[in-house]
């Protein structure tokens, strides 16, 4: 009994000798980690300065709901091709019908559409006042209207260039610009001066093929 006993409490501190050397390394652990934890503390606060922790608010942390991305260089991009693809060495004349009006259908596109045209048959869904552009403001202005109205489904629209009364020697040179720049567009199936409550001689109705896509290519 005597030599079980001896075996016992020998068996027991080893048990405990292991836990010790367990614990001793473990602290040693914690305490090489909280040392790098001071040097790195130190190591920034000599480079920033002294660092003061904020008082705690008690807020709530609302996560507010992010603004879905604006593809705003693909609009600058499309903007410069329609930019070029507008022509002032066009000359829309040879496409014009020979009315007073001056008015344009594509080819394909029947009269009885310019008559519903002049007569308001549809309603307008938006326009464009290129009134004090200069030629190149008004352009781009056309462009990214056009481009805008291609994304919205629009079929009808106003385009009000002036009948260039302020312009010098009272030349309308948007007038014929505007014609030109229309002209040149393939989502562009017909315009006509608008009726006198609508602009007259000053702004244009035009028609749009909206199953076109700004860039002209069928969607």
């Amino acid at each position: 009994m005597k030599v079980n006993s001896l075996d016992g409490l020998a068996a027991v501190q080893r048990v405990l000798r292991e836990r010790r050397r367990r614990a001793e390394e473990e602290a040693a652990r914690r305490a090489a980690e909280e040392a790098a934890r001071r040097r790195e503390h130190e190591l920034f606060e000599r480079s920033v300065g002294p660092v003061v922790r904020l008082r705690s608010r008690n807020l709530a942390e609302i996560v507010r709901p992010r603004p879905l991305p604006h593809p705003r260089q693909r609009e600058l991009d499309e903007a410069e091709v329609m930019r070029v693809a507008l022509s002032d060495e066009f000359d829309p004349e040879s496409l014009m019908e020979t009315d007073d009006q001056l008015s344009y259908r594509q080819s394909g596109i029947g009269d009885d559409v310019l008559k519903k045209l002049r007569r308001g048959v549809w309603v307008t869904q938006g326009q464009i006042d290129l009134h004090g552009l200069n030629r190149d403001a008004a352009r781009e202005a056309l462009a990214g209207f056009l481009i805008d109205a291609g994304k919205r489904g629009w079929r009808c629209v106003r385009v009000v260039h002036g009948k260039g009364l302020g312009s010098p020697g009272r030349q309308p040179v948007l007038k014929g610009k505007v014609r030109s720049w229309l002209v040149q567009r393939q989502e562009v199936l017909a315009f006509t001066q608008a009726r006198g409550p609508d602009g007259g001689a000053g702004a244009l109705i035009v028609l749009l093929d909206s199953s076109r896509s700004p860039d002209g290519r069928l969607r």
